[in-house]
């Protein structure tokens, strides 16, 4: 099975994960999700740096073991010593993830077992369209669901108490989407004339 050193004399051309030893092609972000990495390397970035922290975004290698490397949207590293000069080494404090429909298996489901039971201590799952943000918060190797939040919403963290993040602002950023039928509140036409 690949290794850490396998992955990296990979083919730079293309961009590969490694999830208990099995290699994974990612496919390539759409301009969609780019927009929406930048927005929120712009509102987080304040908040982390006043912290001590840093936040780094993707293309990044994320070593989490010697059969684990990924490359995570957004993460945010806390301990100096695991920055590493062509990666990042160990579990970071908070990652996150902008889901699409080639990617959302993948971040719901292997990365988000891998950074549980490696120690991620708070995930994020963004859904660009409808705009969601689902917030995880992990206890003991386990993701427990902490928040959801709309555009409406503010986003509020487990790790970073004094993060209060206007999804309002970030929601404005992205370009129109189609309207959707949503479920929404109404009368039904038996309760009418009530």
């Amino acid at each position: 099975m690949p290794t850490f050193e396998d992955y990296r004399s990979w083919d730079d051309e293309q961009s590969w994960e490694l999830l208990e030893g099995r290699p994974y092609l990612m496919s390539s972000p759409s301009s969609l999700h780019q927009m929406l990495s930048m927005s929120l390397i712009l509102a987080l970035g304040p908040h982390v740096q006043g912290q001590g922290c840093r936040l780094l975004h993707a293309p990044m290698d994320l070593k989490l073991s010697e059969m684990d490397v990924v490359q995570p949207d957004l993460m945010v590293v806390c301990d100096p010593s695991q920055i590493r000069a062509g990666h990042i080494e160990g579990p970071p404090r908070l990652v996150v993830e902008i889901l699409s429909a080639t990617t959302q298996r993948h971040d719901r489901v292997r990365k988000l077992n891998l950074y549980a039971r490696t120690g991620v201590a708070e995930y994020w799952l963004v859904t660009p369209y409808p705009f969601m943000v689902e917030v995880l918060h992990n206890r003991q190797g386990v993701f427990s669901a902490v928040g959801a939040y709309t555009e409406g919403d503010t986003l509020h963290s487990s790790e970073f108490p004094n993060l209060r993040l206007e999804l309002a602002s970030l929601y404005a950023s992205l370009p129109p989407q189609p309207p959707l039928d949503e479920v929404r509140e109404g009368t039904p036409a038996y309760l009418s004339g009530r």
